[in-house]
């Protein structure tokens, strides 16, 4: 899972602070326990002391520490016994006193050897979630929220059916791909591994991907979204070494769990352009890495304008989802000026 560099730091800074807090509120704890039981205090200094001072002074003397060792295990265990008397009498915990982390599999440190923990795992799906939201507005896109009253129950001969049994069978492919990403068997109509997101415009495609890019990102699972303008203009900024961050940008787009590319069409149309979808498209299938795109374009427009390669690719390795219907953002704006009237 690939997080961004960015949302690492960002959650590695939120961990640290959140141990700090932890850590002042276990010392504020003891102090106040020190207070009403002074006697706790002097048992906690004497268990600190009482092996080393023991090992040392047999060391110095130049005879068998074993004897020395032994007598300050037997003084630690009846400190230990008057510690666990005095905390019960005053009515704390037995572990009142011991310090423990957030996070007992890394001791807060986010890391165990060279893998990354649960809990900045979790931390980074956090912090990933905050960077969508600033794109996607992630604040109300979800599968709950998205309203199929906008759409005619009404049938359409030009459609075949009635744009909103369309509409929900697109609803119904989005959230399985969502609630099922990165099972294996991925890959067939119930558990597509890609989606081809294909309608006009205003019709939902950037709402549904913002609510598949949310449930992805809560399963813990790296997302990255951007529009189909941004990534060429990072793969042009990489050829022509125009920004140093460009590779860094790519490299993402490349290995992250799962890729948004918004309003496929919209970018300038070149040989670059061409060779980059290309390399996008396929490095992610032969990893077997999923992908969402969505775009104004339909397949037979995807073919006139992209070389075969790219229209075999998307043809052969996405599912289509037809979105059908009228602008919801002109249906929107419509209600709102009756509504004034």
């Amino acid at each position: 899972m690939p997080y961004d560099g960015a949302v690492i730091r960002s959650a590695t800074e939120a961990l640290n602070a959140n141990a700090q807090r932890n850590r002042a509120e276990f010392e504020r704890r003891r102090r106040e326990i020190y207070l009403r039981v002074p006697r706790l205090q002097t048992i906690d200094r004497q268990l600190s002391q009482t092996v080393r001072q023991a090992a040392q002074t047999a060391l110095r003397k130049g005879v068998d520490p074993m004897p020395a060792l032994e007598q300050a295990k037997r003084q630690n265990l009846s400190l230990q016994r008057e510690r666990k008397q005095l905390l019960a009498q005053n009515g704390y915990a037995q572990d009142a006193l011991t310090y423990k982390p957030l996070c007992p599999l890394c001791n807060d440190r986010g890391w165990r050897g060279s893998e990354m923990c649960q809990c900045l795992k979790d931390l980074c799906g956090k912090e990933q979630i905050k960077t969508l939201s600033s794109m996607l507005n992630l604040g109300n896109q979800s599968f709950d929220t998205f309203d199929l009253d906008y759409y005619s129950p009404v049938y359409d001969p030009s459609i075949g059916s009635a744009p909103r049994d369309i509409m929900e069978t697109a609803l119904g492919i989005c959230f399985r791909f969502a609630n099922k990403f990165g099972q294996e068997n991925a890959g067939n109509y119930l558990n597509p591994r890609n989606l081809f997101l294909t309608g006009n415009p205003g019709l939902g495609k950037t709402f549904l991907s913002a609510a598949i890019a949310r449930v992805v990102s809560e399963k813990g699972y790296s997302v990255v979204y951007d529009s189909a303008v941004n990534v060429f203009n990072r793969f042009e900024a990489q050829k022509f070494g125009r920004d140093s961050q460009a590779s860094q940008d790519i490299e993402r787009y490349l290995s992250c769990d799962l890729m948004i590319l918004d309003d496929l069409g919209s970018e300038m149309n070149s040989p670059l352009v061409h060779s980059s979808l290309y390399q996008l498209m396929n490095s992610r299938i032969l990893k077997q890495q999923q992908t969402v795109i969505s775009s104004n374009l339909s397949p037979d427009d995807v073919a006139r304008r992209y070389t075969p390669q790219i229209y075999s690719r998307l043809t052969g390795e996405y599912y289509k989802v037809r979105f059908v219907g009228e602008d919801i953002r002109k249906q929107k704006l419509a209600r709102s000026t009756r509504g004034i009237r």
